[in-house]
């Protein structure tokens, strides 16, 4: 249980191993001239036997590489859109959000990846960011930076964290994690209906402030650092399992989910330390 698309993926989900995709390298070769040659003499077989292995870009399998691309690119985008509502427009924000939430959700429970959906949803979440980065950095000089470097290097620690193998992701933590956070949702909107019907000072809503507001924002913080991780568990089984090139696009999503999910948890927490 990371980003939506993870959990729901044939491909990243926990029963991909079953998802039925042709497997790779010598195998996938010797497999694939089994059937397409049947009957072929021993001098032929020997000759295709000895070829180089088929690699995951020859076979247009999901790479490493292939993520990394797609993610940069996506918050590249994320970044220059922000970038331009901050200076422009900030007071779309709220546009933004209702967008992005809105193709976040398409883009959740799409199976084949869309390209161009999900960049319109980083565009969206551009202005969203842009908006609501320029109001926190108007309040609290030096907030966006302090969050940003602490989005960094959490995804820094998580991602040493699990290739190091210091954390695993097993069936329990999966199952601990799901029933956080809908925990935490649900706790999340009894906030915001509390803060609708005019219970507490306004700010965050009356359950996210002061020292109560301090612990809600670390666990949330410590939700999105372990829903990392089990995305970098999920796109390894994604590779691991030849998944086609074209999931590269949901991959790049998930990350861009949690990440930015994490940027806001930082960014909330960190106004609350500095006194609303």
């Amino acid at each position: 249980m990371g980003s939506p698309i993870f959990a729901r993926s044939d491909v990243f989900g926990e029963k991909a191993n079953a998802a039925g995709y042709a497997p790779t390298g010598a195998q996938g070769q010797q497999a694939q001239y089994g059937q397409q040659y049947g009957a072929t003499d021993a001098a032929t077989l020997n000759t295709m036997y000895g070829a180089p292995s088929a690699t995951p870009v020859d076979t247009g399998r999901l790479t490493y590489d292939d993520v990394i691309v797609k993610t940069g690119g996506l918050l590249a985008l994320l970044v220059a859109v922000g970038a331009v509502t901050w200076v422009a427009f900030p007071q779309l924000f709220f546009v933004g959000a209702i967008v992005g939430l809105v193709l976040g959700l398409v883009n959740a429970f799409k199976r084949e990846p869309s390209p161009v959906l999900i960049v319109a949803y980083t565009v969206a979440q551009g202005v969203f960011l842009g908006g609501i980065s320029s109001i926190f950095e108007g309040q609290w000089s030096g907030i966006v930076l302090q969050a940003v470097l602490a989005t960094v290097c959490t995804f820094g620690a998580c991602l040493w964290l699990f290739r190091s193998g210091r954390v695993r992701v097993t069936p329990r933590f999966t199952r601990w994690l799901l029933f956080a956070m809908v925990g935490y949702l649900v706790f999340s909107l009894v906030n915001v209906v509390m803060m609708f019907a005019g219970v507490g000072d306004g700010g965050f809503g009356p359950l996210r402030e002061g020292p109560l507001g301090v612990i809600v924002g670390l666990v949330a913080v410590g939700l999105a650092s372990a829903s990392l991780i089990v995305d970098f568990d999920a796109i390894q089984r994604g590779v691991r399992n030849g998944a086609p090139k074209k999931f590269a696009w949901s991959a790049a999503f998930g990350l861009m989910v949690t990440l930015i999910w994490l940027y806001l948890e930082f960014l909330r927490l960190l106004a609350i330390l500095r006194g609303e």
